[in-house]
């Protein structure tokens, strides 16, 4: 659909002031929206999701000249990066107003904020009036795959959601950078489609990134495992890779290898795995992952073998993502006990 199909984004609009729940496309991944106000309707988004309570929500509004609306005690670089960066895949970390309830944020007096770059999203939100938002984490189940296609929302969510507008795929394909404030230092809290570089440029100074350590806030996506499909997935550097496959295939496991490099050394003794190529450029890698990591999902393969991205800045985002979807990152401080085939694994396989 685009924004021109007026029925459907008024039909949407309706169903959300009434207390519905309604899945819309963003540029990042597809949210699964609640009117903000609306208190029965956000905990139907908790529980639709199977979400934990104290795990806040992000609200999505229309124009970012209505900050001051959502968040108090703004600071100078916040506005900068709205300015800036909105519509688009920036969510900012505030202080509340009145207008955000409390279980919206997760108990917090803090709030994610943003403004989606999506036509349909912008015309959806507009249709709520000047003061409308929505409350919209993505329309998963908690801790999975976000979706990046109408498609994948009805596979995970079925007939929970009671609207799925279609959008077509996402176009940036990884969830939006959240940044909080301490003083006059900006924090990268979770990297996303805008990086670190683009943030220090707005702003004239540096901005750092809370990489793994507690934060005093709690914002979505910051466990250790999370956008994690069914099939076990281990990340591996590129070195490493092809024996580690040859190794789960000798003990009767099927593997998908997926890689980024262009590497594909002939292996004739791999009997029993795919290989899958992405592509070397960031960008387009993080715009595919999430539906190329579910289409593998769907073939019920043993072992999902991903080749580590390069440790540089254009590829954080996506590092952030597969360290947190992997059950096994050999050589790391975290998920290395999960880099041998299982007791379990073994059993069926001599059984099969």
């Amino acid at each position: 659909m685009t924004p021109n199909d007026h029925d459907q984004i008024v039909a949407a609009a309706a169903l959300l002031r009434a207390g519905g729940i309604v899945a819309f496309p963003t540029e990042t991944v597809y949210g699964l929206g609640a009117d903000v106000s609306n208190l029965s309707a956000v905990r139907r988004v908790f529980e639709i999701k199977k979400r934990p309570a104290d795990h806040p929500l992000i609200v999505h509004f229309a124009d970012s000249s209505r900050l001051h609306h959502w968040a108090r005690e703004i600071p100078e670089q916040a506005w900068q990066l709205a300015e800036y960066f909105w519509p688009g895949p920036l969510t900012l970390i505030l202080p509340r107003s009145h207008h955000v309830p409390e279980n919206v944020t997760g108990g917090q007096d803090t709030v994610g904020l943003r403004v989606p770059d999506h036509p349909v999203a912008l015309a959806l939100l507009n249709a709520l009036g000047p003061e409308g938002a929505l409350a919209a984490p993505s329309a998963n189940r908690f801790g999975r795959l976000s979706p990046t296609t109408a498609t994948h929302v009805r596979e995970e969510l079925g007939d929970a959601v009671d609207m799925v507008l279609d959008g077509g795929a996402c176009k940036v394909g990884l969830e939006s950078t959240i940044v909080g404030f301490n003083n006059q230092t900006a924090l990268v809290l979770r990297p996303g489609g805008i990086s670190l570089e683009a943030l220090e440029e707005v702003l004239g100074s540096k901005v750092v990134a809370t990489g793994r350590k507690k934060q005093a806030v709690r914002v979505p996506g910051s466990l250790a495992s999370h956008y994690a499909p069914d099939t076990p997935l281990e990340l591996w550097p590129t070195e490493s890779l092809w024996q580690r496959a040859i190794e789960l295939e000798t003990e009767g496991l099927r593997t998908a290898i997926m890689t980024w490099s262009g590497q594909n050394p002939e292996r004739p003794e791999r009997k029993n795995g795919t290989h899958f190529a992405m592509p070397a450029e960031p960008e387009v890698y993080g715009s595919r992952l999430y539906a190329t990591l579910r289409r593998l999902d769907h073939e019920h393969f043993d072992r999902l073998l991903i080749e580590a991205p390069p440790d540089a800045p254009a590829w954080m985002a996506i590092a952030d993502r597969l360290q947190r979807a992997a059950s096994c990152i050999p050589d790391s401080e975290v998920k290395t006990d999960d880099c041998a085939p299982s007791q379990e694994d073994r059993n069926i396989n001599e059984i099969v």
